[in-house]
């Protein structure tokens, strides 16, 4: 595998597909029809709380937080245990279906049409991508695969910050603005996140041709998944400052 593709999603890297297989390889097919599985767990989840919110059930509140926080520590358990992903990555997808859920009520029941205009701006870019990818028109090569991985670094410190800033009461003002400045800064997140999903493509179809462990189809899916949530987050929320302006 080529050193130098090193992806910036912190749940591939390039090393990952870098062992034997232990019986049945890792396929493109397989990897396709788990991260199906996975997206149908992403709205089984999203559909729960949706139904919740709109009732506005006190149970809303707990399920969210609780999606966000169980995502977030089922995706560190599978980053680090790899061979547990075809358990945690639909524990995860569904969790996440949780959080989703909520959020995309909530902000739709404030700005209605946005959730559904999030959802299809985000599957109209992820297919963009995929087909710039298998027709060659977008390569993931070395100087592309740095640039992807400064920015993304750049734009996780710069959310690492504005947290540590809302401890304290405020936050750095052009991340949540509607005005110019905050907009190019959604446009240009969601397009890095776009991006990421080049890497993703990349990195599955090297593993699959370097033959590594079936289980590893899961950890694709499940990969492709956090960069899929990431983009439809950014999404709604360049949605909602320019349903704010």
């Amino acid at each position: 595998m080529d050193s130098a593709l090193r992806t910036s999603n912190p749940t591939l890297r390039g090393d990952i597909f870098d062992r034997p297989a232990h019986g049945l390889p890792m396929t493109l097919q397989g990897t396709i029809n788990k991260t199906g599985l996975l997206l149908l767990l992403v709205i089984a989840g999203a559909v729960t709380t949706w139904d919740l919110a709109l009732e506005k059930s006190p149970a809303i509140g707990l399920l969210l937080m609780g999606g966000v926080i169980g995502g977030f520590i089922v995706s560190l358990i599978t980053v680090f245990k790899k061979e547990w992903s075809p358990v945690t990555a639909p524990i995860y997808a569904i969790l996440e279906g949780l959080a989703l859920g909520g959020i995309s009520s909530l902000l739709n029941q404030k700005y209605p049409g946005i959730a559904i205009e999030a959802v299809s701006l985000t599957f109209g870019v992820f297919l963009i991508m995929l087909v710039l990818y298998w027709t060659g028109l977008v390569r993931a090569t070395p100087l592309f695969v740095r640039g992807v991985v400064a920015a993304t670094g750049a734009v996780a410190l710069v959310y690492l910050v504005n947290l540590g800033l809302g401890l304290f009461g405020t936050q750095i003002p052009f991340i949540n603005s509607a005005g110019g400045l905050g907009i190019a800064f959604s446009l240009f997140v969601v397009g890095l996140a776009a991006l990421n999903l080049v890497l993703d493509f990349a990195l599955i179809e090297e593993g699959a041709r370097s033959g590594a462990p079936r289980y590893m189809e899961w950890y694709g899916a499940f990969a492709l998944i956090v960069t899929l949530i990431w983009l439809y987050l950014e999404i709604l929320r360049l949605l909602s400052k320019l349903n704010r302006r």
